[in-house]
């Protein structure tokens, strides 16, 4: 576990402001949200979008890179979007958080990480 990440996350998770007005998504909320729909972000210095499609597949295309095809779901019990890429053996999972009209993936190696969904799917940004 990357040790910044985790306290970036839980400086997030307990700080007053957060405590207030961040909200985790349920799973039938994340569910609702990523169905169908793209998501649009940076993920580590690079720009993102990632598509999950209503048959369990995920689409995930950043810039100057061959768009990768991996596995998408919801764990309800979990209360969170879980994904399996090419060569993974297991699922990997991130809380889905809503604070200040914005959407963040948040997981225990990872800083909670800001996003945007769009609607249906858009791989190629508009210009």
């Amino acid at each position: 576990m990357n040790r910044r990440a985790f306290l970036l996350a839980l400086a997030f998770l307990a700080s007053p402001a957060a405590a207030q007005n961040a909200v985790k998504l349920t799973g039938d909320e994340i569910t609702v949200l990523l169905t169908g729909n793209t998501a649009v972000g940076a993920w580590q210095g690079a720009k993102y979008r990632q598509h999950f499609g209503k048959d369990g597949i995920t689409l995930y295309a950043q810039d100057g890179t061959r768009t990768a095809r991996g596995e998408w779901r919801v764990d309800a019990e979990a209360k969170e979007y879980q994904s399996r890429w090419p060569g993974d053996k297991a699922w990997e999972g991130w809380f889905v958080m809503e604070w200040g009209g914005a959407y963040y993936w948040v997981s225990k190696k990872t800083p909670p990480t800001p996003f945007e969904v769009v609607e249906g799917m858009q791989l190629v940004a508009e210009e």
